[in-house]
């Protein structure tokens, strides 16, 4: 959320006022300060595309920018302007640009990532585990190493990140654990598959994160918040082009004598070297640094283009410009992040929401083969949830951003897989048709994930872009944390019915639930403590307060928490 705006110092016009100029020094005039139709649909039929777009912000009273000035070596700094202006119609016209440019590349590189991560569940498919004479629990075990090592990699991946910057990184990520994930073509028993997954979950831990991070330079938060669902519907876009795919490739089983799922591997793991490779030259350093041989010596942006980019973040969020995109990240002020006791409500969260979903698409391919569905069908069978489940991700991340509310929505997840889990808690499953069976399993598979909003939400209460880099990989390692305990519920003593392990799914939905509400809860109260001690200050004492402060990110008096 952006900072609170000092309002009424001396004559000035404050902040918050229209079109008129601040003072007398000849700002150009402000937009009109009315809220932002942010999505095509609200605007209404007298909306202006050639009216000022530019927002009132802290820049605009010399008073308070000074107070907020972007730091000298920051990579954009060429291009802050507080007097820039610019229209509704250059504003979406390079909202278009910039996701054309950077936002369809990095859902192209999260589909590479889940494409390597997710096709040991169609290898499934094609006698895996008996192949290698593993069994239900080395596939738990499996998986658990594999979240864990995902854990374990993603604040130092996150550190190297903001040290080498996320353009250069990223890519080596990628070209990195292609090789990793073909090498599995020549897996040989137990011991190698565990390596395997722990090599794999090393390079590919921080990934997200690191995108995220990459992404926040050119979008404001809300602008975010809706490309992250987009890019995470890529994975269930990947997830779909997995069971394609895997429907052709297992049908190689036989060539050359090896298996189907080893060619599975090899051939998805030239896929993504191939997109690891494009990402050195496709994914630029920032909005100003564009400029290369393979872009163009001009680059991607105009400078008019690039000060609008600039500035309109910035103004949302001035704590853009506290670091640069090079800038390593000291033990000091990564221990100042880990202790931030504000982003833990979003960190638990992380842990347990997607824990009642998670072991049934773990096991989603290996129960419709154990329902005696062949290869092929198994693996088409396993994409209708996938289809379903972007439509309601798409849609839930839609209404949080419509209706600017984050807790409430999220939670709607939790009650949309509440009647399934009854079901299959209390239902006679080991006599139930088998078509009942995948389509209970299909429709709670396809439950609204909050995925997308929390990572956003957990940026906007971040506040700081060294916290942002932190806060980005502890939360991913806490849904990671979460990985590990999904992965142990269902256990071979359960097996097949998995009558214990649906009962601790329920509680722990039950749980969550009740996490949600007091997560909304502490926020609340949180704003409302900062808000009578901000509004018990003066004007004055509030500029005494901006110029002197040692507070930094979310611990400012003039910041607010988003719920």
């Amino acid at each position: 959320m952006a900072p609170v705006l000092v309002k009424n110092i001396g004559d000035k016009k404050t902040a918050t006022e229209s079109t008129t100029s601040l003072d007398s020094d000849g700002i150009p005039p402000l937009g009109v300060p009315a809220e932002e139709k942010r999505f095509w649909f609200q605007r209404a039929k007298d909306f202006d595309p050639e009216a000022i777009a530019t927002q009132p912000s802290v820049f605009d009273d010399p008073q308070t920018a000074e107070k907020y000035q972007p730091r000298n070596d920051w990579e954009n700094l060429h291009r802050f302007d507080p007097k820039a202006r610019w229209t509704w119609a250059e504003e979406y016209a390079i909202l278009r640009k910039i996701d054309f440019r950077i936002m369809i590349w990095a859902c192209i590189m999260f589909m590479a990532l889940e494409l390597d991560r997710a096709n040991l569940s169609q290898a499934l498919t094609d006698n895996f585990l008996t192949d290698l004479h593993l069994t239900t629990n080395d596939y738990n075990l499996g998986n658990t190493v594999f979240k864990l090592s995902f854990l374990i990699a993603e604040l130092p991946s996150q550190l190297v990140s903001k040290w080498m910057g996320p353009d250069r990184w990223i890519p080596s990520q990628i070209v990195l654990w292609s090789i990793v994930a073909g090498g599995q073509f020549w897996l040989s028993g137990r011991t190698s598959f565990l390596v395997t997954r722990a090599l794999l979950a090393v390079l590919q831990g921080g990934f997200i994160p690191d995108v995220i991070l990459y992404l926040s330079y050119f979008y404001k938060h809300h602008e975010l918040s809706i490309r992250l669902g987009f890019f995470w519907t890529m994975m269930s876009v990947a997830d779909i082009l997995c069971g394609l795919l895997a429907a052709g490739f297992l049908q190689m089983r036989g060539v050359l004598g090896h298996a189907g799922w080893r060619w599975l591997f090899l051939l998805e793991a030239i896929i993504t070297l191939i997109v690891g490779l494009f990402s050195f030259v496709l994914m630029p350093a920032g909005p100003c640094q564009t400029a290369s041989w393979f872009r163009g010596k001009k680059g991607w942006f105009t400078t008019r283009e690039e000060t609008i980019i600039v500035n309109r973040v910035i103004r949302e969020d001035p704590s853009k410009s506290d670091m640069h995109n090079r800038q390593p990240i000291t033990p000091k002020l990564l221990w100042k992040c880990l202790k931030d006791f504000d982003l833990w409500p979003l960190y638990i969260l992380g842990l347990t929401f997607q824990i009642p979903a998670t072991p049934e698409q773990q096991y989603l391919t290996l129960s419709l083969r154990q329902m005696n569905f062949n290869t092929l069908t198994s693996n088409l069978l396993s994409i209708p949830y996938t289809a379903l489940h972007i439509v309601t991700m798409l849609a839930l991340t839609y209404t949080a951003e419509i209706f600017k509310e984050l807790t409430f929505v999220s939670i709607l997840g939790q009650f949309w897989i509440l009647p399934f889990l009854i079901y299959l808690n209390v239902a006679d499953t080991a006599h139930a048709s088998r078509w009942v069976i995948w389509a209970v399993t299909t429709l709670l598979l396809a439950y609204p994930n909050a995925h997308p909003i929390q990572v956003g939400w957990n940026s906007r209460n971040s506040n700081t872009v060294r916290a942002r880099t932190v806060s980005a990989a502890c939360y991913n390692m806490f849904c990671q944390a979460g990985g590990i305990i999904s992965s142990n519920i269902y256990r071979a003593d359960d097996a097949p019915l998995y009558r214990r392990g649906n009962k601790q799914l329920l509680a722990i939905l039950v749980m969550n639930i009740v996490l949600y509400s007091l997560t909304k809860v502490y926020y609340v109260l949180r704003n409302r403590y900062r808000n009578r001690r901000w509004n018990a200050m003066t004007a004055d004492e509030k500029l005494h307060y901006l110029s002197t402060t040692t507070d930094e990110g979310n611990k400012r008096l003039d910041f607010r928490f988003e719920h």
